[in-house]
């Protein structure tokens, strides 16, 4: 099973200063986590994107391949590409420099997005949110596996045998990010393409009806079990001082709040956390053992091949993050294995 860690570039707010923290600083520390990942041997980074005052990655193959130039072994991945609003074209042309430059490095994971900022800001509607998925899902798979593109769709004008360059010496990774929707797993399964399962609240048994369904409907498809891949990505927090963990109750919750604020949500509670963080919950939050623990109940649970711990939200110190890092990477990452 592979071990990675994922981040959207969050960004705390300051009350005093009424500003959001400095990006500059924020990018340049992020990198400088990456490095941290591939040393200590973890297998996989991702970066989403958003387009949001609170976090400070609305491209994510930008800061992918800053990463590349800092790092060796570690696989580099978009989490998410928020393919509705996105160019198939400059997808694939994005990544599959990255692939180049990273030396085979490179994956990308499709989803629909739980934010909808880009949508208004690139010129698309909310209306068409599922068909322009769909769409360009179709289109970008085509460019994936084909050098000649003869494609027609009703949203994005039609292609006739285009080549789009350069191309990656093989086939990009597409995983496609589900947040539990049935619609959404179906089509992983149908498509043969590996999917990865949004878990951030309540508790994960109740998604093993789900990752089931997308099993059952891969093998119905036709494709090969052996090819196969399930993961998770789950928010994630590593120390072995019980007063860190307890201080970070207060990072997550502010991000929370902000988010749940355009949301209708009611304030974060402690009682959440704590819930969240026990053995049962979606939390993976506290020290090594409870972490690896976790980790290992869900490799049991789903039969996962995959996992990604959401490391860094409402931004927690750049001291707390590398320390979090290394934990998980020496200390996790041995006992799951």
């Amino acid at each position: 099973m592979e071990l990675g860690i994922g981040m959207f570039g969050d960004v705390s707010f300051d009350n005093a200063t009424a500003k959001y923290r400095d990006a500059e600083t924020k990018l340049q520390e992020i990198l400088e986590q990456v490095q941290v990942m591939d040393q200590v041997g973890l297998d996989v980074f991702a970066m989403g994107e958003h387009h949001r005052a609170d976090y400070v990655v609305p491209s994510p193959e930008i800061l992918l391949a800053a990463a590349a130039s800092v790092t060796k072994n570690i696989k580099l991945a978009s989490g998410v590409t928020v393919l509705s609003s996105a160019e198939p074209v400059k997808v694939y042309e994005d990544f599959s420099m990255l692939d180049l430059i990273s030396k085979g490095r490179a994956e990308v994971i499709v989803g629909r997005g739980s934010f909808i900022e880009s949508f208004p800001l690139y010129g698309y509607s909310l209306g068409d949110y599922e068909e322009l998925f769909e769409e360009k899902l179709d289109l970008l798979l085509k460019i994936n596996n084909e050098e000649n593109v003869t494609w027609k769709g009703r949203l994005r004008p039609s292609m006739s045998n285009q080549t789009v360059f350069p191309r990656a010496k093989r086939p990009l990774p597409i995983w496609i990010a589900v947040g539990g929707t049935p619609t959404s797993i179906l089509r992983a399964a149908t498509l043969g393409l590996p999917l990865i399962v949004a878990i951030i609240g309540g508790m994960p048994k109740h998604f093993k009806d789900l990752i089931a369904f997308y099993k059952q409907e891969y093998l119905a498809a036709g494709h090969d079990s052996e090819k196969m891949q399930v993961a998770i990505h789950s928010h994630t927090f590593v120390s072995e001082d019980p007063k860190v963990i307890d201080q970070y109750f207060h990072h997550y919750k502010a991000q929370m709040d902000r988010i749940g604020a355009s949301r209708g949500w009611s304030p974060y509670t402690q009682m959440q956390y704590e819930g969240g963080k026990s053995r049962e919950g979606a939390l993976f939050i506290g020290n090594t053992d409870e972490v690896a623990e976790k980790i290992q109940d869900m490799k049991e649970l789903f039969g996962i091949t995959r996992f990604i711990g959401h490391m860094d939200v409402g931004d927690p110190t750049h001291e707390m993050m590398l320390k979090s890092i290394e934990l998980f990477g020496d200390k996790v990452a041995p006992l799951v294995r």
